[in-house]
């Protein structure tokens, strides 16, 4: 993987109309659109540079201005250590959307999504503005990204990593990044992997928690994955040898949402990453006098991956997601070794 095509090699590298030599990091201002009131509105990046060559790495959060984990992320890689010992260029974005995290809304103030507007437009609408100032000055200096999210509101996720697997350089990254479950995500049109993908730039996306919350598990579960990948592409020294090897991650075979059959007061009975059976009882759903009272039942084998966090549901809502393996046991001993490992009580996960 270090032989791969590096478009932030050539010095200088320049970002935003400001050059960053290598061995030197610097703080990048984007202009964005302006707010109401006349004041000044930028995209915050940092670019890190180390002194020998190597490839170009983008990591970004909030795409989805309401998915918060991204910003801790990214605070904790940059004050990691090991960056003074980095090949190549990292371009950290905490904030991508901007307008959505003032407003703590997962889209802009045009009501669009970002995540469905890519390329974008230097003409177009705001959205359309702020994914072509992406583009421009981030993506297309890069030869691979890890873009960070979370569930949406009132949903949280299991840490997983979702990516266009059939390619085996991107399978290896996902691999390396460290969570038990890999989902191979289809690309959807306007996406930021799709658009990445049709410029070769490598794009994972980071899945943990949910809106509006930080998530200390996943947090730093991200950290170290973010790391990981960046060994994996000889950006950093290798890690020390681990007593015991990671456990290997598994790809899901197919997802799929269980969603209620009646509205109503729900009471869940199975947890974020626990294992599921066919014909297991996932929830009960009930009238407020407990009067009707109806099941929620798991059509399939798998793992609990995505979870409605409200005790309350409208038929046809989405409650659980759900991962199907073909040894799904197995699959929750890594997650359950996972969770043991990022717990925030666990004194050997030092992020900073």
């Amino acid at each position: 993987m270090a032989d791969s095509p590096a478009r932030g090699r050539a010095a200088p590298f320049e970002i935003g109309g400001i050059e960053v030599p290598r061995g030197q990091r610097r703080t990048v201002d984007l202009p964005a659109a302006k707010l109401y009131t006349h004041t000044p509105l930028s995209m915050p990046v940092q670019v890190v540079r180390g002194w020998r060559e190597g490839p170009t790495l983008f990591v970004s959060g909030v795409i989805h201005g309401d998915e918060l984990n991204g910003v801790e992320i990214v605070r904790r890689l940059l004050r990691h250590s090991v960056l003074r010992r980095l090949r190549g260029t990292l371009i950290a974005v905490p904030v991508v959307n901007i307008h959505g995290l003032i407003q703590h809304s997962r889209y802009l103030p045009d009501r669009r999504d970002l995540n469905r507007s890519f390329p974008g437009s230097d003409k177009g609408s705001l959205t359309a503005r702020l994914a072509n100032l992406f583009m421009e000055e981030i993506v297309e200096r890069c030869d691979y990204g890890i873009d960070l999210h979370t569930g949406a509101r009132d949903r949280a996720n299991l840490a997983q990593i979702r990516a266009q697997l059939e390619d085996p350089e991107t399978l290896e990254l996902a691999r390396a990044f460290g969570v038990p479950v890999l989902l191979n995500s289809d690309l959807r049109d306007g996406s930021l992997r799709q658009v990445a993908a049709e410029r070769g730039v490598r794009v994972l996306l980071y899945e943990a928690g949910e809106a509006l919350r930080f998530d200390e598990l996943g947090i730093r579960a991200g950290v170290v994955g973010i790391l990981n990948v960046m060994r994996k592409l000889e950006m950093l020294p290798p890690a020390k040898a681990r007593k015991r090897p990671r456990p290997e991650p598994v790809v899901a075979r197919a997802t799929g949402w269980v969603r209620a059959p009646e509205s109503g007061i729900v009471r869940h009975t199975v947890a974020l990453g626990g294992r599921v059976e066919k014909g297991q009882r996932l929830a009960l759903i009930a009238d407020p006098f407990g009067e009707r009272e109806s099941v929620v039942i798991s059509p399939w084998n798998g793992i609990v991956i995505g979870r409605s966090m409200l005790p309350l549901a409208n038929e046809g809502e989405a409650l659980f997601h759900i991962a199907r393996f073909r040894d799904a046991e197995r699959v929750e001993e890594r997650v359950n070794e996972f969770q043991d490992t990022y717990e925030p009580n666990h004194s050997t996960v030092v992020m900073e």
